[in-house]
């Protein structure tokens, strides 16, 4: 039996003392993910995370006896750190996390900045601490408190990769070359995930998935004056808004193209309606909202699936425009936007990506030259159904870390290791949690880790994985 008030005090005492000064001084390493740094390897920053957190850990394997850790390289790709846990069980469990990075951002409060670690009260600023450089951290700290217990536990393997906000794309090449070492976990748990509020343990049901692209409209091998040309040459941007239109309602945002969507499991829906129930208005007040602004709908279930089973493009990026100070009075001969569009989890990505395409560049109008290249494709996941013994298990962990029980919600994001994962490993059960919760703003400005959530979602894993070795769970069939 595992003396839950003593394993939170552990985790606690080595979060204070170890982990949040680690933290710190990772948030400092700029290691951008390899989308967002072409020369990482000549940076050497991704060289420094790497050895802060081997040397962070390298320093606690003797308290793990037989514990190993391998940085592992291949030629031309980002490293990955697996560390192997001898366990008294039979079996395999696979924690996950990453400690690349997203890029700067603007907008970031006075005093605080990406690669600045400033503390106050319960939070931890600066980019990655959340998303998800904790991860590693709470994972070995997990298994500490058991082994300072002496509980026994299966025999865990802890895999942090360099490239998942690039997409993972290197990953599946460490996970054949590694599969010897991987084994056949029966329990995967990821640590990359959000939570809905700081309050109760949140489990991720499902991630959508996300093909992005760049739609560019030429029609001019020249800017020239629009006095001279407007009202004879179509503008770029307008023909990229009508393109647009093409794929989603300007008035409502609803995607138009019938086949990016699914049917959302009825299970699904009624986890929704629990989840809004329990977050009411933070669903959307979570935002930084100008004033006046107001979310799509006043109904916080359908923000819920709008979020997590519906079709949703962005526009993350314009190219061809002017900056306001540069603006000439010129026809521009070409708009570039690059387009961000989240899948329902079950929709595979390359298909959806294609008939986006299709759509765009079917009959442009007035003949311009018109491209849509998508550079980004990840299918997302769906969560097989929780056996008995780990749906009790979380409800218990949950009421002992946090006081309440646990909450089910589909994630937004995508997480492509998941869905790789669970093809490989189709009779694995998944628990896939994190820290970010009401903003803590991961990829935008005024990141940051809610300490005490850390603390906590630590707990429940080392809980977690005490009761998959008690229960000797008999995998699906």
């Amino acid at each position: 039996m595992v003396d839950a008030a003593r394993l939170q005090n552990f985790i606690d005492a080595v979060w204070d003392t170890a982990v949040v000064p680690t933290l710190v001084d990772y948030i400092r390493i700029p290691n951008k993910s390899p989308a967002f740094d072409a020369d990482w390897a000549k940076a050497g920053h991704m060289d420094a995370a790497v050895k802060l957190l081997e040397g962070w850990a390298r320093e606690r394997l003797p308290t793990l006896p037989g514990a190993t850790l391998e940085v592992a390289t291949l030629p031309g790709r980002t490293p990955v750190i697996l560390i192997e846990v001898p366990g008294q069980v039979d079996d395999t469990v696979l924690l996950y996390g990453h400690l690349d990075k997203q890029p700067e951002m603007t907008g970031w409060s006075e005093g605080l900045g990406p690669w600045t670690p400033v503390i106050e009260g319960d939070k931890l600023y600066g980019r990655g601490g959340a998303d998800d450089g904790y991860s590693m951290f709470g994972a070995l700290s997990s298994l500490m408190a058991l082994r300072e217990q002496g509980v026994p536990h299966a025999r865990c393997v802890i895999l942090i990769e360099a490239c998942e906000e690039s997409g993972s794309y290197d990953l599946p090449f460490y996970v054949d070359h590694l599969a010897a070492r991987i084994g056949d976990p029966s329990l995967v748990v990821c640590l990359d995930s959000g939570c809905g509020n700081y309050d109760q343990l949140w489990l991720t049901t499902s991630l959508r998935g996300v093909t992005a692209g760049v739609l560019r409209v030429d029609v001019l091998s020249e800017g020239v004056h629009s006095g001279d040309a407007s009202g004879v040459v179509a503008s770029s941007f307008r023909i990229v808004r009508e393109l647009m239109s093409r794929l989603e309602d300007p008035r409502t945002g609803e995607v138009l193209l019938d086949d990016l969507y699914v049917d959302i499991p009825g299970e699904r829906i009624e986890q929704a309606k629990v989840a809004a129930a329990a977050l009411g208005e933070e669903i959307y007040s979570k935002f930084p909202f100008v004033d006046g602004m107001t979310p799509v709908t006043d109904d916080l279930v359908q923000l819920i699936l709008n979020r997590t089973w519906r079709p949703q493009v962005a526009t993350i990026g314009v190219e061809g425009i002017p900056s306001l100070k540069d603006a000439g009075n010129v026809l521009r001969p070409y708009t570039s936007v690059k387009l961000s569009l989240r899948l329902p989890p079950t929709l595979d990505a390359q298909t959806a990506g294609g008939l986006v395409k299709a759509l765009l560049e079917k009959d442009p109008p007035y003949g311009a030259k018109v491209s849509f290249s998508y550079d980004k494709a990840g299918s997302g996941w769906h969560a097989p159904p929780l056996q008995a013994w780990l749906a009790d298990s979380l409800e218990r962990a949950s009421q002992t870390s946090f006081g309440r029980g646990v909450a089910m919600m589909g994630e937004g994001g995508s997480i492509p290791f998941m869905g790789m994962l669970g093809e490989k490993f189709p009779r694995a059960q998944f628990v896939i949690t994190g820290v970010l919760g009401p903003h803590s703003n991961a990829h935008g400005p005024n990141e940051f880790l809610h300490i005490p959530t850390g603390k906590k979602v630590s707990g429940v894993i080392a809980q977690v994985i005490a009761d998959h070795a008690v229960r000797a769970p008999a995998r699906a069939a």
